[in-house]
């Protein structure tokens, strides 16, 4: 395989909103982690605090709490960032046990606050959510799946409409609102336009190898 056909060079991609957001925060980002850096906090122990907080968010969408849980998804969600930025400020390498605990925690944060709506449509008798949550979370995972897959075959994969950021400020913005089905709907949607993207740029570039 020509690496050189197959892989995109960083130049050549286009910034993922996770790019754009570590640029346009890191004013914010860095003195939080200089500050934890200091004390040698784990990134780990970041991660494993942000996935924690998602039984919150969890929660409070079983007791049908629907603003309560979007604030606490949008003072949650930052931990995300905050571990890699604390990893690379205390010069851990990539792809170690880290990375592979914060994508492995990230599914499961995620099946834990679609779980949340899960039970609370069960509780609530509405089918129309059950199956709408079902079709956002499997998209959702998909989308986590198509990178991952594309990544250990050495192949680019960081584009399309609703990467996890997006799905994350979708579900925050119309759980503040009070219209989580919303939401769901949206990422049902777009999660599976994103795969179908993921799956012709894998494409495009198997066929130059």
């Amino acid at each position: 395989m020509n690496s050189s056909t197959s892989q995109e060079t960083p130049s050549s991609q286009r910034k993922t909103l996770t790019d754009v957001l570590r640029e346009r925060t890191f004013f914010i980002v860095d003195p939080i982690v200089t500050f934890l850096a200091r004390y040698q906090i784990s990134p780990n122990t970041l991660t494993v605090l942000g996935t924690l907080g998602h039984f919150l968010v969890a929660w409070l969408i079983v007791l049908g709490q629907m603003r309560p849980a979007g604030l606490a998804l949008m003072l949650i969600a930052p931990l995300d960032g905050l571990d890699g930025a604390l990893a690379r400020k205390l010069g851990r390498k990539a792809g170690g046990f880290g990375a592979f605990l914060d994508s492995t925690l990230d599914r499961l944060a995620e099946i834990v606050v679609f779980g949340g709506f899960l039970i609370y449509a069960s509780n609530s008798s509405d089918p129309r959510m059950l199956a709408t949550t079902y079709i956002a979370i499997t998209g959702s995972l998909m989308v986590s799946y198509a990178r991952a897959r594309a990544e250990a075959l050495s192949l680019s994969c960081r584009i399309g409409i609703l990467s996890r950021v997006e799905r994350y400020f979708v579900l925050t913005i119309t759980l503040l609102l009070g219209y989580p089905m919303v939401g769901l709907a949206i990422i049902a949607i777009f999660a599976y336009i994103t795969v179908a993207q993921r799956i012709f740029h894998v494409w495009q570039q198997s066929v130059r190898e």
